[in-house]
């Protein structure tokens, strides 16, 4: 019902833009505000979700509700947007919930958690599967109002100084890595490092770090990891499918025209699918680039994947038995997991492993 309701809503405003774009300009109040993003602009991807959100709420309110956005550092710190938005420093955030698993790891399921959801499954579960609820009630109590904004898909497992064969090879590696996977690993003896994006390479380069994941081929590629750390492994087991969020203080939210609240949802949802597509076209060719430049492509053994799939379903049990609004949305996201691998085992990811070995013939 709730769908059907935005979907009715949306129509209107983009139609209101189209049609009646004068009539709701002179009738409505001029708005501005600032967007701080957690990313640099040189992650045209990531932070253009942020452009495409600015673009078109002022397209569909005739240019009377205008958002201007911020890179990381340009107002807060990319790991401190939550706070902003919170604080009321800016009227909206845009972000990636799992930098604020310190807070509360109920957070990260507004972005991705260990063997978690893919992109399609994670907005499934948002719009479908009971998400948008039990994420908005968790984020009420921050005095946020969360939107859907972006998805990376599956990402890639990061950048090695050296091979890495089994859980044994994991031990004493300082590895830039956030959120819930870091808790993980720390379970296996690697040292996790919290950075923002921008801060990675550098840290990498003088030996501070020894690893370090971000996204794939194509942001990767332009923060050139590959040229410190040769070995690029796969899959991201924690980022099965990580969906980045925009944040509207709720306050700020209120104060909005029904009008201005339509064309800002409809906008969130253009970003986020905009996000997904655009990496899904990009990162094949990014990939076969860092190939070219003799990159050395691994893939996670089946020791090192057991032995992380073992320990992220201990934290997370773990976290359940003390953390109450962790349990509040892990029991019910769990049971969507299921079902929604089951189905995919027959469907897509059937079809997938069919054309992918076909293909090699």
């Amino acid at each position: 019902m709730e769908r059907r309701s935005f979907i009715k809503k949306a129509a209107v405003g983009a139609a209101a833009g189209a049609v009646a774009a004068p009539a709701l300009a002179q009738s409505q109040p001029t708005i501005n505000w600032r967007l701080a993003s957690s990313f640099p602009k040189s992650l045209d991807t990531i932070f253009g979700a942020a452009d495409i959100l600015t673009k078109r709420v002022s397209e569909l309110t005739g240019g009377k509700f205008n958002i201007r956005s911020f890179a990381a550092g340009e107002i807060v710190p990319g790991l401190q947007v939550l706070d902003a938005v919170q604080a009321g420093t800016v009227e909206i955030g845009h972000s990636a919930s799992y930098y604020y698993f310190g807070k509360d790891a109920t957070f990260a399921f507004d972005c991705a958690v260990p063997f978690g959801l893919t992109s399609r499954q994670h907005t499934a579960w948002y719009q479908e599967g009971g998400g948008r609820e039990l994420t908005r009630n968790f984020f009420k109590g921050y005095g946020i109002v969360n939107f859907l904004g972006g998805n990376s898909g599956t990402q890639m497992g990061g950048w090695f100084r050296k091979e890495i064969k089994s859980v044994a090879d994991l031990k004493g590696t300082k590895m830039r890595v956030g959120g819930f996977a870091g808790k993980v690993l720390e379970r296996l003896g690697l040292v996790p490092q919290q950075l923002a994006g921008g801060d990675i390479y550098p840290a990498l380069e003088k030996g501070t770090i020894d690893a370090a994941e971000w996204v794939g081929p194509y942001d990767d590629e332009k923060l050139g990891f590959y040229k410190v750390a040769p070995y690029y492994y796969a899959p991201g087991w924690w980022e099965a499918g990580a969906s980045f969020s925009f944040y509207v203080g709720i306050k700020e939210w209120e104060k909005l025209p029904k009008e201005y609240q339509a064309a800002l949802e409809c906008a969130t949802y253009e970003a986020h699918i905009g996000m997904q597509a655009e990496y899904d076209a990009k990162n094949p060719a990014a990939l076969a680039r860092l190939m070219k430049n003799g990159v050395k492509l691994r893939t996670f053994s089946k020791d090192i994947m057991d032995g992380c799939y073992k320990a992220a379903q201990d934290v997370m049990n773990e976290e359940a038995a003390k953390n109450a609004k962790f349990k509040t949305i892990y029991e019910p996201w769990k049971r969507f997991r299921q079902d929604q691998n089951m189905w995919a085992s027959v469907s897509e990811a059937a079809m997938l492993d069919y054309m992918i070995k076909a293909g090699r013939k």
